[in-house]
């Protein structure tokens, strides 16, 4: 066997041996890493081997591999999502969502759209803030992308001893799960983080004490000596050299300090964008990729016209039913999964209080006060609306509150939109439309997905958790006209399905597309028309993988920092 090859078994041994999944699973909620700091304290110039823009999702794990052998910077602009229980503990699910501040681990954006949805800003990106869901791609999407798919498998285990569980099954999930069987959507494959066809449960970033793990959590991994965390450090441009290759960044810190960090002379030093599927778009056009026209508008240098920067933008659309319950319904968010063969995705969430109210009274994940608001279509979730029905939420009756939605996400989605430039701030959102149901095939899968979801009311399995006086043409009425979501206001008239989907429709914050692999990026991640920079995170996506893409962006980050250090231990191996 090669020797390079040897010596990346090692590396691999070494992070399984030093880092068992009991020593991360106690770890205290309040600690940091000894690399990370804030920017403030960075030095006016630095220079490093490696420079990732973005410590989330994909970028943690992509930084933990790399720093085994090479000096890593990576610039969050974000904080630390260590001893915040807003962010660690399952039952304040929604506080961040619902915090709109400037310091706010999510940064709220409407789309053009009208549908309000967040992006991540802390260190770990959406897994510190979504509702946990984790699964695998499935092998169709892995040999699409061209992915090797041992080296796929190995990446997914090496997050997964890390931050994935088995979740607690209880009274309302197992119910979803049993009414998912008995009207067909077979066959029952257990628990298993596999995307397949079928009912499943699938596993969850949060443990059996209802702690949240996240990519964060995967640099434990990282080799000390070599990496630098700078959190609020916020990228304003990618430096190029006058032959189009990246050798550097500018970025300010959190009182507006301007530093500059540069890549150590080496032939395959890289810089690499990680900043998310609205950040790493955002990004190049400021850096001078995109459409020339649009970037001469902002008086943006232009380093290579690429007008296919922003495009291909997608939203999976989800669309859910509230099911006021008569009998006690436990605190839960995504255990259960319907994979249809229809191209629709079934899944519930259940309780009270998990919104991130002042009281109690609140819908979880589906709460006005983080945006997730069905009562109005789109255009017309203006501010005061959305104000108007937290208010009237506040004075509902406990009782209101009892229950939980049953939702469908659109597989892909196919409809695509685009993303450009508002400003030349990159601390503010670009504009990006989706175009929710442009192609009427999601429609017809939203259509078919919301007969599910009324097959599973009314299924003898769901039977205690629905009221007998309650048909389901009362709930979706419910869902789509009432003033928060969940009192009837004209429960005489009829709603088709095809403008329930419309009406109702919010995002599940599966958001990709503006880097896409063939388009803006090549198969090994590396930006086209340039030298020296790549994007690995959801941008490069061109359709979502599976039910929920944590886990692939993930092991995406580990499987091409596995790949990356594979390529410069061959090159030294052929000298």
């Amino acid at each position: 066997m090669d020797v390079w090859l040897w010596r990346l078994i090692l590396l691999s041994l070494v992070g399984i041996l030093f880092c068992p999944k009991h020593c991360v699973s106690q770890k205290d909620t309040g600690r940091k890493y000894t690399f990370m700091q804030n920017a403030t304290s960075a030095a006016n110039i630095s220079y490093y081997d490696y420079i990732i823009i973005g410590g989330g999702t994909a970028g943690c794990p992509l930084a933990a591999t790399l720093s085994q052998n090479y000096s890593v910077l990576v610039l969050e602009r974000g904080g630390s999502p260590y001893g915040n229980p807003n962010i660690t503990n399952l039952s304040a699910f929604g506080v961040p969502l619902s915090d709109t501040s400037p310091s706010s681990p999510a940064q709220r954006f409407v789309s053009e759209d009208g549908v309000i949805n967040s992006r991540a800003r802390v260190l770990g990106g959406g897994s510190c803030l979504n509702a946990g869901f984790y699964t695998r791609a499935s092998p169709h999407y892995i040999g699409e992308a061209g992915w090797d798919g041992r080296l796929v498998n190995e990446s997914y285990k090496w997050v997964e001893r890390v931050v994935a569980f088995k979740p607690p099954m209880r009274q309302w999930q197992s119910a979803v799960r049993d009414g998912l069987m008995e009207i067909g959507i077979l066959p029952y494959n257990g628990f298993t983080y596999d995307h397949v066809y079928g009912t499943k449960v699938g596993g969850t970033i949060f443990d059996q004490n209802g702690h949240r793990h996240t990519a964060a959590d995967l640099l434990e991994y990282a080799n000390t000596n070599k990496i630098t965390i700078l959190l609020h450090a916020t990228v304003h441009r990618i430096l190029f050299t006058t032959k189009k290759v990246a050798d550097g960044v500018i970025f300010m810190d959190a009182h507006g300090l301007e530093h500059r960090a540069y890549l150590k002379q080496g032939s395959r030093n890289e810089i690499i964008v990680s900043a998310g599927a609205l950040g790493s778009p955002q990004l190049l056009m400021l850096s001078g990729i995109g459409a020339e026209n649009d970037l001469r508008k902002h008086n943006i240098n232009v380093v290579l016209d690429q007008p296919l920067v922003g495009q291909g933008m997608s939203d999976n659309p989800m669309n859910a039913v509230f099911v006021p319950s008569p009998a006690p319904v436990e605190v839960s968010l995504i255990q259960v999964v319907g994979i249809t063969n229809f191209g629709s995705y079934i899944e519930a969430a259940s309780g009270e209080n998990f919104g991130g109210g002042s009281t109690p009274r609140d819908f979880g994940m589906f709460s006005p006060k983080i945006g997730q608001f069905s009562k109005l279509p789109p255009k017309q979730r203006t501010p005061e609306a959305l104000a108007k029905a937290i208010e009237r939420m506040e004075s509902l009756e406990q009782e209101a509150f009892k229950g939980g939605f049953i939702l469908e996400k659109i597989m892909g989605p196919i409809s695509t939109g685009h993303l450009e430039l508002q400003n030349t701030d990159p601390n503010e959102n670009p504009l990006v439309t989706f175009n929710y149901f442009k192609d009427p095939r999601d429609l017809e899968r939203c259509i078919q997905g919301i007969s599910t979801i009324e097959k599973i009311i009314d299924s003898k399995a769901f039977s205690p958790f629905k009221y007998n006086n309650m048909p389901v043409s009362m709930l979706l009425n419910m869902t789509a006209n009432s003033p928060v979501n969940l009192l009837p206001k004209h429960t005489n008239t009829s709603l088709s399905l095809e403008q329930f989907c419309r009406d109702t429709v919010m995002t599940i914050w599966h958001y990709h597309g503006g880097c896409q692999v063939g388009r803006v990026v090549n198969s090994d991640y590396k930006v086209l028309g340039v030298d020296a920079l790549r994007v690995i995170d959801g941008s490069t996506f061109n359709y979502s993988p599976g039910t929920n893409p944590q886990a692939t962006l993930m092991m995406l980050g580990r499987y091409m920092g596995v790949k990356i250090l594979r390529e410069r231990l061959a090159a030294k191996e052929t000298k």
